[in-house]
């Protein structure tokens, strides 16, 4: 039989004592640390810190462990957070009419490389219907208008609180949460967009790059906030394209792009390696 795994994180001002204090917390419950990542803000003065631990005492359970490191953090200002290592996050998707991210997360989701539980799929439309039922996932077709979307939004609210949701993933849905939403949602909930914002707006965003003659494609995988297109950031990358690529071939490497940002910021948030800093985050890989 394996030990039980945990994952500790933690935000605080910064002093010294902190890494002995967790340590020594650690070894006082039977801990063993496999993998231990830290950071030290000197701008703003604030410390953060994930560790991965084993613990070999079969008393100690996670409600203990987290009861017991309570007046640890507290002594220390901490904001934190314990969980099980091998727990899946409750994962909820929404998705309009580009199925790209979605499917690229099924897959992976499928396959087990992401530590997600995917309980049901949103949509204001019904095009990825039968993709959730080939995956056995309840879909959900939530039409919004501009006269219906606060019944909409409150459906949507409604569902991650039944389902215990612990992440919402915006692949590629094309609707603007509204701020009350935004802010149930805060620090649980990633959208995925292309990188020529804000030069390039609306529809068709890569067949302008292509008028425009860009030489580089991106995607940015962000945290939800009231401005939109502006949370803090978790992950980024680029493409390099040339004058030989098309317009639909821009589009489809561009696609490319955005499911690997989306599918390492679903990775990684699910992992407990983000840490929000603000409007910046501090990402552990």
């Amino acid at each position: 039989m394996t030990n039980p795994e945990y994952v500790l994180t933690i935000v605080c001002p910064d002093r010294p004592g902190i890494v002995f204090a967790v340590s020594g917390f650690l070894v006082q419950h039977s801990g063993n640390i496999l993998e231990s990542q830290q950071f030290d803000d000197r701008i703003e003065d604030r410390f953060f810190m994930r560790v991965h631990f084993e613990t070999f005492e079969p008393g100690h359970t996670l409600g203990s462990l987290q009861e017991a490191f309570a007046g640890v953090a507290a002594s220390y200002g901490m904001t934190w957070q314990l969980w099980d290592a091998s727990a899946p996050y409750r994962t909820l998707v929404m998705v309009s009419r580009f199925g790209h991210c979605l499917n690229d997360l099924l897959f992976r989701w499928s396959t087990g490389s992401l530590q997600i539980d995917v309980s049901a799929i949103v949509s204001n439309h019904e095009d990825f219907a039968p993709l959730a039922a080939a995956h056995g996932i309840d879909f959900h077709h939530l039409p919004v208008t501009a006269d219906n979307k606060p019944e909409a939004e409150a459906r949507l609210l409604a569902l991650v609180d039944e389902l215990d949701i612990d992440l919402v993933v915006l692949a590629r849905y094309m609707q603007v949460l509204s701020d009350d939403t935004c802010k149930r949602l805060e620090g649980r909930a990633i959208n995925i967009h292309h990188s020529f914002l804000p030069s390039f707006k609306g529809a068709k965003p890569y067949h302008q790059a292509f008028d425009r003659g860009v030489k580089l494609i991106g995607a940015t995988a962000h945290y939800v906030t009231a401005d939109l297109d502006e949370g803090p950031i978790i992950e980024q990358d680029v493409a390099r394209v040339d004058h030989g690529l098309s317009a639909a071939q821009l589009a489809a490497a561009g696609r490319d792009v955005e499911s690997q940002v989306l599918s390492r910021a679903v990775r990684w948030h699910a992992e407990s390696r983000v840490l929000l800093n603000g409007h910046r985050t501090v990402v552990f890989r």
